[in-house]
């Protein structure tokens, strides 16, 4: 059980409210407009920023069923389930904006986090700049495939953000949602799951979903560049290009991902405790922590200075001074724009700025073989962004 609890106390101390706050947060709660940057749209729903890129963004969902395996947390429910989102490069803005989460799993997720005193479906009504069921764009077989983890307890819809940046830039992004290990996951027909994994005792907990983690990867790229794909647009994907990020335990699964799916090229964890060691074997693939700076060498979580060196090919370890560990998802950004302070020194907007840009820059270089002088040493544009050299346990 140590192990499950250590994840539902870094859920409920770094995602949305200081270690020092109640859970409990007031309407009146709020973030001074000199640290929160813009406030949300003027009809007063949250918002992601659009994406930076030359192509319009389309979204889809997929719902895939591994027949192969049971459910490792919930084997009663039989043959394990998942719930993805594409985002790609459309052809145009065609068709409505993409829902974020739907009213239910705000709910759910606001609950979950300890958050009261907003509204219950505030989450629901972010504005994405994705278009549900856009035409796809691209030639065949030419665009790289990105494959995001959310945090547990967090929907895929997390990387919202994220994933817009790099659909339009010419990526396929699919998301997951690791049933049974988030607030809410809602299936075709309305069925609802629920974090089943959060009741579960075990002490290798943070071990076993891990590795649980990289199996559903390697089931969603065998489902979107196998012979009978699930989506239609699968025929884009270039099958020799295709990497992983994650945010927490899902940044942790992306090492462990790589050591057993050689599809994997690049990875990936931003923030996430290593909670599977990497073997002695090594990852030989490219790889990047980014981090809060409680990660810098020798700080806190001392999973990132043990795996270092197993890290054998081209590796950066970067931390983002004034960064909290929702800072590389969504939800940085939509807390300070629904009022709920956590505690972070960076605006809502550069949170996401900074991500994007460096995430980006690691896929162009590993994917696309395009140089990225930004990964090479600290920018004067991103100063918040410090490169860490362990063998001298000193970030600059």
């Amino acid at each position: 059980m140590a192990a499950v609890a250590g994840l539902l106390a870094l859920v409920a101390a770094t995602s949305w409210a200081p270690a020092s706050a109640s859970a409990s947060v007031p309407v009146s709660a709020s973030v001074s407009a000199s640290s929160a940057g813009p406030s949300a749209t003027p009809s007063g729903a949250p918002y992601l920023p659009a994406p930076t890129g030359p192509h319009p963004v389309g979204t889809t969902s997929l719902y895939l069923k591994d027949a192969s395996r049971p459910d490792p947390w919930v084997p009663e429910a039989g043959a394990r389930e998942l719930m993805v989102s594409l985002w790609y490069p459309a052809t145009s803005r065609s068709g409505p904006r993409a829902p974020y989460v739907t009213p239910k799993e705000s709910e759910l997720i606001l609950q979950g986090k300890g958050v009261t005193g907003v509204p219950a479906d505030v989450l629901s009504r972010t504005r994405t700049n994705a278009h549900t069921d856009a035409r796809p764009a691209g030639v065949r077989r030419t665009l790289p495939l990105v494959v995001l983890s959310p945090g547990f307890t967090d929907p895929r819809s997390s990387l919202t953000a994220l994933a817009e940046e790099l659909a339009s830039r010419g990526y396929v992004v699919a998301g997951i949602d690791h049933t049974y290990e988030t607030f809410a996951t809602t299936f075709p027909g309305g069925r609802l799951t629920t974090c089943a994994a959060c009741e579960l005792e075990t002490d290798d907990f943070g071990k076993k979903a891990v590795e649980n983690r990289a199996v559903d990867v390697s089931f969603v790229v065998d489902e979107l560049t196998g012979p009978h794909p699930a989506w239609q647009g699968a025929s884009l994907i270039d099958p020799s290009r295709i990497a992983m990020a994650g945010s927490s335990l899902g940044g942790a699964s992306a090492a462990e991902t790589m050591l057993n799916d050689p599809r994997v090229r690049a990875g990936i964890n931003m923030d996430g405790t290593m909670f599977a060691p990497i073997s002695a074997s090594g990852v030989a693939r490219p790889f990047l922590f980014l981090g809060q700076t409680l990660h810098s060498p020798g700080g806190e979580d001392p999973t990132w200075d043990r795996d270092w060196e197993h890290l054998t090919g081209w590796k950066r370890w970067l931390v983002v001074a004034g960064a909290v560990h929702a800072s590389f998802t969504d939800y940085d950004l939509l807390a300070q724009q629904i009022g709920v302070d956590l505690g972070g020194d960076l605006s809502a907007t550069r949170t996401v700025e900074i991500t994007r840009r460096y995430v980006r820059a690691f896929f162009d270089l590993h994917l696309r073989g395009i140089p990225q002088p930004l990964l090479n040493e600290p920018s004067p544009r991103y100063p918040e962004v410090e490169f860490c050299a362990p063998e001298t346990a000193t970030c600059r």
